[in-house]
């Protein structure tokens, strides 16, 4: 795991890097949110928008490395080839959005779309192939009530889970790819997917009880 550790960290210093040399060429508020359209509707002064995203990549993977050590169940350890690929995935995707802001602050109107859109579609998708390889536990994975009180409703769910996580980023990232992409549609999808796993959990937790 240390070629990740630092792996993860080299992303977190560039990241910081970049907001450091671009501080001095970008205008004094730069654009830092954008709607469904895709067009830039929030501003915030440089030093926020520079600097949000690397600091938030650094508190997530702070995060991302305490948790395995505080899970009661002690199981990341398990997979964690997959897990700190995950968090390497995450912040790959937030280096993404900054500089995508940072091209938008220099006049580069690109549309946002097509840099959030690919970017939260591998991350559902490679959260598929996690789901595939995880062992309970009590921060990664579909943790509902049921899934934690029950090893074999954890496999089942995330078996399935695994499965609907990646048709769901194949269809968003198809959807974009032929012109038709809505946020709804996204927003739907992923709804259907917290829904449609909470329930399926209860369900299964039922039939094993019941055997």
């Amino acid at each position: 795991m240390k070629n990740k550790y630092l792996i993860s960290i080299a992303i977190i210093i560039i990241s910081f890097l970049m907001g450091t040399y671009f501080y001095g060429q970008v205008p004094d508020k730069i654009p830092t949110h954008w709607n469904a359209e895709g067009e830039a509707d929030g501003f915030s002064s440089k030093e926020f928008g520079l600097f949000f995203i690397p600091g938030i990549s650094l508190v997530l993977f702070g995060l991302m490395i305490i948790f395995p050590k505080i899970d009661p169940t002690n199981n990341i350890i398990k997979f964690e080839k997959y897990y700190f690929n995950l968090v390497i995935i995450l912040l790959l995707f937030l280096l993404s959005l900054q500089i995508m802001t940072i091209l938008w602050s220099l006049g580069n109107e690109i549309d946002v779309m097509y840099i959030v859109v690919p970017g939260i579609s591998v991350l559902l998708y490679y959260s598929g192939i996690m789901m595939e390889n995880t062992e309970r536990n009590w921060f990664a994975g579909i943790r509902t009530p049921w899934t934690m009180s029950s090893d074999k409703v954890w496999k089942k769910t995330h078996k399935l889970g695994s499965k609907l996580f990646k048709i769901s980023a194949v269809l968003i990232f198809l959807s974009l790819i032929l012109g038709v992409f809505d946020i709804w549609i996204m927003v739907v999808l992923l709804l259907g997917l917290v829904v449609f796993t909470f329930v399926y959990s209860y369900l299964e937790y039922k039939k094993e009880k019941s055997n």
